[in-house]
């Protein structure tokens, strides 16, 4: 079983509740030593979840880039940085497995510029060193009992809190087009299979602020396949629910039970995807 946490919570039940095998985290803060990481380890151990294999590489959050991005006069605010954060790692990514983890590539430094039908307005204030990636791009190999399986992850930006330019909202887009690249062979060698996207997309296929295209797109992909059509992974308060949060197999990988643990007042508006997987 695969499953997303958008942000990690006080409250694990839903962890608890579904037990996945690999657990994949979005805005979750990262330190050296992995100290936050290994303390979640820690208590999730109390309640009979065991994850011996951790993963987090520094994200792009709170990385300075000694420029005034957003314009304001000023220079090291959270804007300012290569992904929006108070101090270098807040809200980062993160993943905690029963099986071995290792780091295939990362794709975090690749420069917004250079990506595929990139989307970057060529008088972009930080058009030259400016990354795609406001979180992570990893493609993480998990080595189950029946074989290999690659997580493709990211955590994108929103696309909104930008002005009418829509940098957030050009800049999701191509965060969110970024794997469909991959695969496709334009950023590199193609992943071997069986490979599966998961992660915080930011980008509902219709409903919300945000190119809808982009995420179309990556749904539609012929190496991938989407086993929860339509359904909603966050409620919030200003916009209704919505689909953001997203967990797409490969179409040789066979698809069991999913869901979403519904979200509530005390646990956030996020819910946790979750899928079963059969790789035999």
């Amino acid at each position: 079983m695969l499953a997303d946490l958008d942000k990690a919570v006080p409250d694990l039940a839903p962890i608890m509740t579904t037990a996945p095998d690999v657990l994949v985290l979005t805005d979750i803060d990262y330190d050296a030593g992995l100290v936050t990481l290994s303390k979640l380890r820690d208590v999730l151990g109390k309640t009979g979840l065991d994850y011996p294999h951790l993963l987090a590489v520094r994200p792009n959050t709170g990385m300075p880039t000694d420029l005034d991005i957003d314009g304001d006069g000023r220079r090291g605010g959270p804007r300012d940085a290569q992904g929006f954060g108070w101090f270098s790692g807040q809200g980062g990514m993160a993943v905690l497995s029963r099986f071995p983890v290792d780091l295939l590539a990362d794709h975090s430094n690749v420069l917004w510029k250079d990506t595929h039908d990139t989307a970057i307005a060529m008088d972009d204030p930080a058009f030259e060193i400016q990354r795609l990636s406001s979180s992570a791009f990893w493609a993480v190999r998990v080595a189950t009992p029946d074989g290999a399986l690659t997580l493709l992850t990211l955590g994108a930006t929103p696309p909104v809190f930008d002005g009418p330019e829509d940098r957030n909202g050009r800049r999701n887009r191509d965060e969110v087009l970024l794997w469909a690249h991959v695969l496709n062979g334009d950023h590199g060698p193609i992943p071997e299979g069986p490979v599966a996207v998961i992660g915080n997309l930011n980008l509902d296929p219709a409903r919300g602020n945000g190119l809808h295209d982009a995420v179309r797109t990556l749904l539609a992909h012929p190496r991938l396949q989407d086993p929860m059509p339509g359904v909603q992974t966050v409620a919030w308060d200003s916009t209704g629910p919505m689909r953001v949060s997203y967990v797409l197999p490969e179409r040789s990988i066979v698809v069991g039970e999913n869901g979403v643990t519904p979200p509530s007042p005390d646990l956030g508006p996020h819910g946790l995807v979750w899928v079963d997987l059969a790789l035999r």
